[in-house]
């Protein structure tokens, strides 16, 4: 089967890509950046993974003017979409202050053909988050025969177009949590492929649990004027990890009180700040051990513990090893 998406207009393509009908476990991980430069484009970035009937794309769109985005499904294909989008300030002018909002929403569909044309708005970013799963993968993952999508299989098995849920639900905080990890994650190899099929299987159940519970989650809305100093406080993070500013000190920074600053940096990023922290710090703890071969002792001084021991703790309840077990494992 095949898939394949471009912007109206432009020659190159966003995604082209066969994907095996048949789950292949030991089919080589493939990764690539794709970045398209043409007038409508404020900005594209697009990232992606496939593996064996798996096909992932991670992308990041804004565009100075309409456009439309042709997108073609030939064959059978299970997909699992999230859709992040919000205005942009500089851009919507004219737009009140209230009225800039970030949304999300999601859905599992069975589509075994399509061809469609999606237009996009003008200063607005979008973020898709989508699984192309062949009919065999998904099964693969999710048993034919599981209760848990009875009626879904019903209609795959007629061949028939369809929808999980009636209607797009919102995107849950545990959800771009999974999503992060997907994203963020630094391994190689056949280690990454692990990672990322356990972390898919670990999303879709997410999405079941969500769509068979018939709640939609409540929406947190975050002010578009809110929403930069989240952004500013993760830059912040990010520099001063290793001796971190508080909360307190945080939310004077950047302008934003405790309360929108803690559940803002949850719903936007899917982590509390202290679990971001906690994950800076011990993905840099494991990549001093690996390359540049520190001691425990100067990699614990290097993320911003005053003792050894805190850091082993640290890193035992987060990667479920010892720090000098991670060469260890990389040996075998």
């Amino acid at each position: 089967m095949k898939i394949k998406s471009k912007i109206e207009g432009s020659e190159d393509w966003l995604f082209i890509e066969e994907i095996p009908e048949m789950y292949a476990p030991n089919t080589p991980l493939s990764e690539k950046n794709i970045n398209i430069r043409i007038p409508a484009v404020q900005k594209l970035v697009n990232y992606q993974l496939s593996a064996g009937g798996l096909f992932l794309v991670h992308s990041t769109m804004q565009f100075n003017e309409p456009v439309k985005v042709l997108s073609e499904v030939e064959g059978e294909t299970i997909t699992s979409q999230f859709i992040f989008y919000g205005s942009n300030a500089a851009g919507d002018k004219t737009a009140a202050k209230s009225s800039r909002r970030t949304g999300s929403r999601h859905n599992i569909r069975y589509i075994p053909s399509l061809k469609g044309k999606y237009p996009m708005l003008p200063d607005i970013e979008y973020k898709y988050f989508l699984l192309v799963l062949s009919r065999s993968y998904y099964f693969h993952l999710i048993d034919q025969h599981s209760m848990l999508h009875t009626d879904f299989v019903r209609e795959i098995l007629k061949g028939k177009y369809t929808s999980f849920a009636a209607k797009d639900l919102s995107v849950t905080g545990e959800m771009r949590r999974v999503i992060n990890d997907i994203c963020e994650c630094k391994r190689t190899g056949e280690l990454k492929r692990l990672h990322t099929e356990s972390k898919i299987l670990e999303l879709l159940m997410l999405q079941l649990e969500q769509m068979q519970s018939g709640v939609e989650v409540e929406k947190y809305l975050i002010k578009q004027d809110d929403l930069k100093k989240i952004e500013h406080a993760r830059a912040v993070l990010d520099e001063s990890y290793r001796y971190p500013p508080t909360i307190i000190e945080l939310s004077k920074l950047v302008a934003l009180n405790e309360f929108k600053l803690k559940r803002g940096f949850k719903e936007y990023y899917g982590t509390t700040i202290y679990g971001y922290v906690t994950r800076l710090r011990m993905e840099q703890a494991k990549s001093l051990i690996l390359e540049e071969k520190m001691s425990i002792g100067q990699v614990a001084n290097a993320v911003g513990f005053n003792h050894q021991s805190h850091l082993t703790d640290a890193f035992k309840r987060y990667f479920g090893i010892l720090p000098s077990e991670v060469n260890q494992g990389q040996e075998s």
